[in-house]
C-alpha cells in the first residue's frame, strides 16, 4: 500500500515501517502534472456512447432518473407482489408491518445505503470495490457466483411468465375450465354450491381422492408437464425452451448498450407496474367480497410479535427484497457520478420498495377476496405464496372476471417488466464484474462489452436448459431455496465487519462525506458496526436452528438432492477462504507471513476515486493513465522507473504533520493544497516530498474536512 494511502483499524496498533512490509508510495511520470483526466486519443469505451460523460472510459447513467428508476426496478420485483402479501397475512396482517418497518431501518436501509456508497465511491463493481481490503476479495467473487446462479433460474421463472403471456391469448383463459387435454377426471371448477376441497370415498377400497382446480391442473399438468420428482427430469418441453430462449433475447438485446440501454428501458419496465397495480386494485374494489380479503389481510393480530418467525419472515424479506450482498447495488452505483447523492436515493427507493409491497398486498388481497367469495372457499384456503399465487390462485381469480383475457394480459405484462428489471441489474453485475477484473489485461474491455454480455447469455441460457424438462420445476426450486440463501446472509455480514472494523468506519464515513459534502448521521455508523450484523447474525441462526429438509408440496427432497443445495452454498462461499489462500501466498509482499497478512488488510494503490479530480478531492495519491503508466494484472499500479517523485495530497504523517498535495484543477494542473481542507494556498508548483522512502508513517487519513452540515438521517 502506498505510505500515504489510509489504514485499516486493524492495523492501525502498528506503524508500519515501509522498510518492513508495506507498499511503496508510487512513483508516476512528470507528465502527470499536465495530465488531463482521459487520454483524448484513446476511443470511448463503447463506440462514442459515453461521450460527455464524467468518466467517459467507463460510462455513466445518462442522468439521475436513469439510476433511480433501475434501482427501484432492481428493488421491486416479484417477491414485492407474491411474497410480501401472504407473509403479511400469515405473520399477523397488519401487525406484521412493525417487525417489518423495524427490520427496514435495523438492516435494509443501512445495508442498502452502504452497498451504493462503496460502489460510487471507487466506480468499480462488487469485485474492484474490494482492493478495500485485497484478503476479501473473495466475497466479491462470491456476489458475482451468487447472481450468475440466480439469473439461470430467475431467466427461467420469466419464460413462465411469457409462456402464461401467450396462453392468454384466446377467447377464454385456458385454466378457466375443465375438459382440456391435460385435464384429469378429478377436475372441477369450484362455486358457492360446491368446494375444491371435495373429499369422494370410495368404500371399497378406502380411498379419498381430493378435487383439483383447472388453474393448478394447467399450472402442473400442462405448463410444468411435471414428473415424480428431481430423479425423473423427463425430456425437454419444447414450449418452455423457446420461452426460456425469448427471455435471454430479451434480456440481451436490452442490455445490449449496458447501462445506456438499460436506463432507457426501465422508463417503461419501472413505472409500468405501478399503472397496472392501480388499475387492478380499482377493478379488485369493485368485485364482490373485495372487502373481506383485504380484512383479511391488513387486520392486525398482536399475539404474532411474540413468535420469533414473525421476526425472522420480517428481516428475510426485508433483506432479500432490497438485495444487498448480490453485488447488484455496487454496480449500479459505481455508474453514478461521483458526487450523485446516494444517500437521499438509497432512502427513497428503500422507502419506495416497502411501499410498493404494501400497496400490492391490497391488490392481491382484493382479487383473493373476490375468487373466495365466487367459489365458497375460505380466504385462507385460496390465499397462496410465490408461484402458487402467481400461477394459480390470481389466475383463477382473473378467470372469473368479466374480460378476464384483457384482465390476465395485463397481469402476466405486468409480471415480465417486475421481472425483467431485476434480471437486467443481476446480469449487468456479473458482466461489469467480469469487465472490470479484466480491463487491466485487456485495456481496451470496455469496447467489447457487447460481446461479454452476449456470451454470458448464451452461456447462462444453456445452463437452463435443465429446467425447461419435466422435472426442472424441482431444479428450480433447489437453486431458489439453496443458491441465495445462507450464503446472502454470511457475506452481507462479512461486508459490514471487513468495512467497520478492516478498513475502519471512521475512514469509510470520510470517504462517503467527500462524495456527500456532508457528514452521514451516527444512526448509519451505529447500524453498520453492530445493529446490522447483529440482525443479520440473528437471522443466519434463526435458519440454521430452524432448518428443515426441503419440500414441494408433498415431495419431498431425496438427501442427494438436498447434498447437491448445500453444494451450491459451498460453491458461493469457496472464493472466501480460497482468494485470502491465494492472495497471501501469491500476491502479499512481506518476508514473514504476519507482514503479508497485515499487507493484505491494507487498501491496495488502485482503492479510491476513479479520476484523478476526485483523489485529489479524497486526499488520494493521483494516478497516470494507465495505457502509459499500466496496471499490474493483480489491479496495483506497476511503478514507474523515473527519479523524480510524484507528490501526492496531503496526508497525516507519524509526526503530526501533513504533507502537501494538489488539487485537481479543470485545465489539467493540479492546485497545491497546505494540508487543512479549509485553507488551499493559490500558488500551484511542484515540491520536493518531504518523506522519505524510509520514513516510518502512520497510514491514516485523519483529516478535517470542510464540512459543516449533517444528515438528518
Amino acid at each position: 500500500m502506498s505510505q500515504y494511502q489510509s489504514q485499516s483499524s486493524f492495523s492501525s496498533v502498528f506503524t508500519i515501517s515501509q522498510d518492513h512490509g508495506s507498499r511503496k508510495a508510487s512513483t508516476v511520470p512528470s507528465f502527470v502534472d499536465t495530465m488531463p483526466e482521459k487520454n483524448p486519443s484513446k476511443k470511448s469505451s463503447e463506440s462514442g456512447d459515453n461521450k460527455g460523460d464524467e468518466n467517459e472510459e467507463r460510462g455513466n447513467w445518462g442522468n439521475k432518473m436513469d439510476f433511480i428508476l433501475s434501482s427501484v426496478g432492481f428493488a421491486v420485483g416479484l417477491g414485492n407482489v407474491w411474497r410480501f402479501p401472504y407473509l403479511c397475512y400469515k405473520n399477523g396482517g397488519g401487525a406484521f408491518l412493525v417487525p417489518y418497518v423495524i427490520m427496514l431501518f435495523a438492516a435494509g436501509l443501512p445495508l442498502f445505503g452502504l452497498e451504493l456508497g462503496f460502489g460510487q465511491y471507487v466506480s468499480k463493481g462488487c469485485v474492484g470495490v474490494w482492493d478495500l481490503a485485497p484478503l476479501f476479495k473473495g466475497l466479491g467473487w462470491a456476489m458475482v457466483i451468487i447472481s450468475g446462479m440466480v439469473v439461470i433460474y430467475y431467466n427461467m421463472i420469466i419464460a413462465y411468465i411469457f409462456f402464461y403471456f401467450f396462453a392468454s391469448f384466446n377467447k377464454v383463459v385456458p385454466w378457466s375450465t375443465c375438459g382440456n387435454e391435460w385435464n384429469t377426471e378429478f377436475c372441477e371448477v369450484s362455486t358457492k354450491s360446491n368446494s375444491t376441497l371435495i373429499y369422494n370415498t370410495s368404500e371399497s377400497n378406502a380411498t379419498v381422492t381430493t378435487v383439483t382446480r383447472p388453474a393448478e391442473e394447467f399450472w402442473l399438468n400442462y405448463a410444468l408437464g411435471r414428473s415424480e420428482g428431481l430423479h425423473d427430469m423427463g425430456t425437454i418441453r419444447w414450449q418452455l425452451l423457446l420461452c426460456l430462449l425469448l427471455a435471454w433475447i430479451v434480456v440481451f438485446l436490452c442490455l445490449i448498450k449496458g447501462i445506456k440501454s438499460v436506463g432507457k428501458v426501465v422508463y417503461f419496465t419501472a413505472t409500468f407496474p405501478y399503472i397496472v397495480l392501480f388499475i387492478l386494485l380499482i377493478r379488485g374494489l369493485t368485485l364482490p367480497g373485495a372487502m373481506n380479503g383485504i380484512y383479511f389481510y391488513i387486520v392486525p393480530r398482536f399475539d404474532q410479535l411474540g413468535n420469533p418467525t414473525v421476526w425472522k419472515d420480517a428481516a428475510v424479506q426485508v433483506f432479500y427484497s432490497l438485495g444487498p450482498a448480490w453485488g447488484s447495488l455496487h454496480t449500479l452505483a459505481s455508474y453514478n457520478k461521483f458526487h450523485n447523492n446516494f444517500h437521499r436515493d438509497g432512502i427513497t427507493v428503500g422507502l419506495i420498495n416497502c411501499g410498493t409491497s404494501v400497496f400490492a398486498g391490497f391488490v392481491i388481497f382484493a382479487v383473493i377476496g373476490f375468487m373466495s367469495h365466487d367459489s365458497g372457499m375460505p380466504i385462507e384456503d385460496v390465499a397462496a405464496g410465490g408461484s402458487g399465487l402467481a400461477f394459480v390462485a390470481y389466475p383463477e381469480a382473473i378467470a372469473r372476471m368479466p374480460g378476464s383475457v384483457f384482465w390476465a394480459l395485463l397481469f402476466f405484462f405486468m409480471l415480465l417488466t417486475l421481472g425483467l428489471d431485476s434480471m437486467f441489474v443481476t446480469l449487468e453485475t456479473v458482466v461489469t464484474a467480469i469487465v472490470d477484473e479484466l480491463k487491466p489485461v485487456y485495456p481496451n474491455i470496455y469496447q467489447k462489452k457487447t460481446y461479454v454480455t452476449g456470451i454470458c447469455c448464451v452461456v447462462f441460457f444453456i445452463l437452463g436448459l435443465p429446467m425447461t424438462t419435466n422435472g426442472g420445476f424441482y431444479m428450480l426450486t433447489l437453486m431458489d431455496e439453496y443458491s441465495a440463501g445462507f450464503s446472502i446472509i454470511l457475506i452481507s455480514m462479512g461486508e459490514t465487519l471487513v468495512i467497520s472494523y478492516v478498513y475502519g468506519i471512521e475512514n469509510f464515513m470520510r470517504d462517503m462525506m467527500v462524495m456527500l459534502k456532508f457528514k452521514m448521521n451516527i444512526y448509519w455508523k451505529i447500524c453498520w458496526m453492530a445493529i446490522s450484523p447483529s440482525v443479520m447474525f440473528f437471522v443466519f441462526i434463526f435458519f440454521g436452528v430452524g432448518y428443515k429438509g426441503l419440500t414441494l408440496d408433498d415431495y419431498k427432497y431425496p438427501p442427494w438432492a438436498e447434498f447437491l443445495g448445500w453444494g451450491m452454498v459451498i460453491a458461493a462461499l469457496l472464493p472466501v477462504p480460497g482468494y485470502m489462500i491465494y492472495f497471501l501466498y501469491y500476491k502479499a509482499h512481506g518476508t514473514t507471513w504476519k507482514e503479508r497478512f497485515f499487507y493484505s488488510l491494507e487498501a491496495t494503490d488502485s482503492w479510491g476515486p476513479a479520476l484523478n479530480k476526485h483523489r485529489a478531492e479524497a486526499n488520494y495519491p493521483l494516478i497516470a493513465d494507465e495505457s502509459k503508466a499500466g496496471i499490474a494484472s493483480n489491479g496495483f499500479n506497476k511503478l514507474s522507473s523515473v527519479d523524480e517523485q510524484w507528490q501526492p495530497p496531503p496526508k497525516m504523517m507519524s509526526n503530526g504533520t501533513t504533507s502537501p498535495g494538489y488539487a485537481a484543477l479543470a485545465n489539467g494542473d493540479y492546485e497545491m493544497r497546505n494540508g487543512d481542507y479549509n485553507n488551499i494556498n493559490d500558488s500551484y508548483h511542484k515540491k520536493e516530498p518531504v518523506v522519505s522512502e524510509h520514513d516510518s508513517v502512520t497510514l491514516s487519513r485523519d483529516m478535517p474536512l470542510s464540512c459543516n452540515s449533517e444528515s438528518s438521517i
